[in-house]
């Protein structure tokens, strides 16, 4: 009987550290997945532009992502006055002097050329336009939920193209690149 007891006694005690040792795992994998969800990520990508074709462009492109959104804003000098068109293009290949190596306008869903959200159709990489004052300064900003960073789907990721700046304007008609003319200014998206 004694035995009894004291197995009864053994077996009780097993089971309730079981028990409580199982409740305190659920509660840390609990709180670990509480954790992770409350953390957003934010990707921030900062890129320098190359001058092409004989200019003396430069300046940066900075790309950010967070919750889906994508932000550029691309800072430049050296440009001439007046307005000019940048586009991201295929490639993210700025090894030739004309810039011609970047290919296209990154296109990925084979729309014709046109102006950002446009309803006859545009190209991903179809930024715009932008002035530039006397003092050779340009910027442009975008926000876009169009695009991603390095999240692998081919018709959004900006990462392996190139950002063009061009010499001349875009006229938002002519296909397939606008007659923007020459590409004064390249930058690889690349992480």
């Amino acid at each position: 009987m004694k035995n009894i007891k004291l197995v009864t006694i053994i077996f009780a005690l097993v089971f309730a550290t079981s028990c409580k040792n199982d409740k305190k795992e659920e509660v840390k994998e609990t709180e670990v997945e509480e954790v992770v969800n409350e953390v957003s990520k934010e990707k921030k990508l900062v890129i320098t532009l190359s001058p092409k074709s004989d200019s003396k462009v430069e300046g940066t492109v900075t790309f950010k992502e967070k919750d889906g959104i994508v932000s550029m804003t691309a800072n430049m000098t050296g440009l001439t006055e007046g307005e000019h068109a940048i586009h991201i293009h295929e490639k993210a290949d700025c090894s030739s002097p004309d810039g011609k190596s970047t290919g296209g306008h990154w296109n990925p869903t084979g729309q014709p050329h046109g102006k950002w959200k446009a309803e006859t159709g545009y190209h991903k990489g179809d930024i715009g336009n932008f002035k530039v004052a006397a003092d050779g300064q340009g910027v442009v900003s975008l926000t876009t939920d169009e695009w991603c960073i390095g999240c692998g789907d081919d018709t959004k990721d900006i990462t392996g193209k190139a950002v063009i700046v061009h010499q001349g304007t875009d006229d938002f008609t002519s296909q397939p690149s606008g007659a923007a003319g020459a590409r004064v200014s390249c930058a690889g998206i690349i992480e």
